[in-house]
């Protein structure tokens, strides 16, 4: 019996994108570099704007099949699915909602990679009995690993694992190392990947061609522009709600995205200014009637 612990993130959808023409086709329009999935490696990547703009972010694996799986949000596949379809033109590419064939579970933890025997480094993937990809999470390697796994075998492949652990545990762990976790903590058409994380967390790759939204991301890290980051925040008292403003000397510095209660108060991310970080300094921002401490992330490079 495994030691890992498992949740099942029934919140997630998987969209399978097959043919000849698949991997050329999503070169042109994601983040990452399409050619890094391999069965031995999956990505984390997102769709943007041609302005630049969030619009979807999303795990790639390739199955034994030899088909791409794009684990996405589940509520927003059919807009992910329809905006790819926009571009696919010409190209031999399918792409198809195979959710219900699938389920998406996430291992939390050192604990949940060691116990699937997965010892590389973030995106180090792997074929699971059954016809299904577990991998570390490419994000960053602490959050411990995830699974896309066919229904058919995805009781089997949990009952060799020591238990099902709550999503508010999978969350907390999220949220005090600092990963986003889609729309809950960025905002379709405003937010940009560098504000978010996505250099460091293994999302962009620099070296790759053209893809939509290229252009900013590129100028905005070259030219230094970033002046907000999405960072931890310890929050002591009742958590606020989601886009609840942080105010430091009756300013707006920043806004608390996804947050969680714990027993000694709240964590959460919020999008905050630099400005308020200059010199080393760890303000305490007022949330609503709470008191907000943001911590910069060990991954972290601002």
């Amino acid at each position: 019996m495994s030691t890992a612990t498992y949740v099942t993130l029934a919140d997630r959808g998987v969209l399978s994108v097959s043919g000849e023409d698949a991997r050329t086709f999503l070169q042109g329009l994601i983040s990452n570099d399409i050619n890094k999935v391999t069965p031995d490696r999956a990505i984390h990547a997102a769709l943007l704007t041609p302005q630049g703009k969030y619009l979807h972010d999303f795990f790639i694996v390739e199955a034994p099949d030899g088909r791409l799986l794009i684990d996405c949000e589940g509520e927003r596949l059919p807009d992910l699915q329809k905006r790819l379809k926009m571009f696919k033109l010409r190209a031999k590419a399918d792409l198809e909602d195979v959710t219900g064939d699938w389920t998406v579970v996430a291992l939390p933890g050192a604990e949940g990679s060691a116990g699937l025997g997965l010892v590389g480094d973030a995106g180090t993937a792997k074929a699971t009995d059954g016809g299904g990809v577990a991998y570390v999470d490419p994000r960053l390697a602490a959050m411990g690993a995830r699974a896309i796994l066919p229904a058919a075998s995805a009781d089997a492949f949990v009952a060799g694992l020591k238990g099902e652990t709550d999503r508010a545990a999978y969350d907390r762990l999220r949220l005090s190392l600092g990963l986003p976790d889609g729309t809950r903590d960025m905002i379709v058409d405003k937010s940009i990947l560098l504000e978010s994380g996505f250099d460091e967390l293994n999302g962009v790759d620099w070296n790759k061609g053209c893809y939509m939204g290229q252009e900013l991301t590129a100028r905005t890290k070259y030219r230094g522009l970033i002046k907000k980051r999405l960072m931890p925040v310890e929050i002591e008292g009742a958590v606020p709600e989601t886009g609840t403003p942080l105010i430091l000397d009756g300013k707006d510095v920043g806004e608390i995205r996804s947050a969680t209660a714990t027993d000694g108060g709240g964590l959460g991310l919020a999008l905050v200014r630099l400005e308020t970080l200059e010199d080393g300094a760890t303000p305490t921002f007022e949330a609503g009637d709470a008191r907000v401490t943001p911590r910069k992330p060990d991954w972290a490079t601002f």
